[in-house]
């Protein structure tokens, strides 16, 4: 019993299949627990919206059961997405209203009286205070993206979904973005973000999700599965061919290009930047120079393939 009253969503057995024939999500179980931060991870057409859309009650399931709170989202549908906040992808808002009347009228869509006083705390938190009487025409794309989850918290929702809240932000809105959401996670709110950025995951979620074909091919602890998924190369262009390794650096996983120009190291995100140091500090103490060096990542495409094998 303690388990079901941590656990704010529980989505057992959902499956969707459009009309054209395409399975869209096949036989999904996941529950949310109470006050994380969950990040569902995956390619594009995985199924992350699909899940998110069948959650907030604006797609129907073909099959399965899902729980708010303990509420059934089709029979119990009004208290289940009173309980719900959704942001999505795309930036829909009616462009010659007020940011505050549009906040406003939101609120009003779940029933909830008039509170001037809420509207007000969460156009502050968002930093938008300065901007309600503005129209929605004359905002900036950061300041939008803002309005939007403005709207989604203005019925004071448990459960905020944030679909791709990054999709197109620069670096430092980005950034913005995961302050806010560990505020809003500090403040007693759950979120569910999708997502296919790595680093965004590994920023910010307790636990991750990895979605692909529309099926759930894992769910774990984030440090646990950034140790897994985090791999990365580093890329050193050597300042002379290197006839062969020296036995000195046999304890980094080091490859010699076929040229013998470059050498790559594979490493773990998450311990990386202290073995890298280590790494051209012996180059240097061998007197191994190099003119330039670069980093890359496994791309998810690469990662959801290894993760099905190992699933098949």
């Amino acid at each position: 019993m303690l388990a079901l009253m941590q656990d704010i969503v529980r989505a057992q057995g959902v499956s969707k299949t459009y009309a054209s024939g395409l399975r869209a999500l096949h036989a999904v179980d996941l529950t949310i627990r109470r006050g994380e931060i969950f990040a569902l991870l995956g390619p594009n057409g995985a199924g992350k919206t699909t899940l998110i859309g069948i959650i907030c009650g604006i797609v129907n399931a073909s099959a399965g059961s899902i729980a708010v709170a303990g509420h059934d989202i089709v029979r119990d549908w009004r208290a289940a997405r009173s309980l719900i906040g959704l942001v999505p992808q795309e930036l829909t808002t009616d462009a010659f209203e007020s940011v505050w009347n549009t906040v406003s009228f939101s609120r009003g869509l779940f029933g909830r009286p008039p509170d001037p006083t809420h509207v007000e705390r969460v156009l502050k938190a968002l930093s938008l205070w300065d901007k309600k009487d503005h129209k929605i025409i004359t905002l900036s794309g950061g300041m939008k993206r803002r309005l939007m989850i403005a709207k989604a918290l203005s019925h004071e929702p448990s459960v905020l979904f944030l679909d791709e809240p990054t999709a197109g932000v620069d670096v430092n809105l980005r950034r913005d973005m995961w302050a806010l959401v560990r505020e809003l996670r500090a403040g007693g709110v759950t979120i569910i973000l999708t997502t296919h950025y790595i680093e965004e995951a590994e920023e910010m979620a307790d636990r991750v999700g990895v979605i692909n074909k529309g099926e759930l091919i894992l769910v774990e602890d984030k440090t646990e599965l950034m140790r897994k998924l985090g791999k990365k190369q580093l890329t050193l262009q050597l300042g002379a061919p290197l006839v062969q390794l020296p036995p000195e650096l046999a304890a980094y996983e080091l490859a010699l290009s076929p040229d013998r120009t470059a050498l790559t190291y594979t490493f773990d995100a998450q311990s990386g930047r202290a073995d890298i140091a280590a790494l051209i500090a012996e180059l240097g103490r061998l007197g191994i120079g190099f003119k330039d060096l670069n980093t890359t990542e496994s791309s998810l495409e690469d990662i959801f393939v290894g993760l099905l094998k190992d699933h098949a």
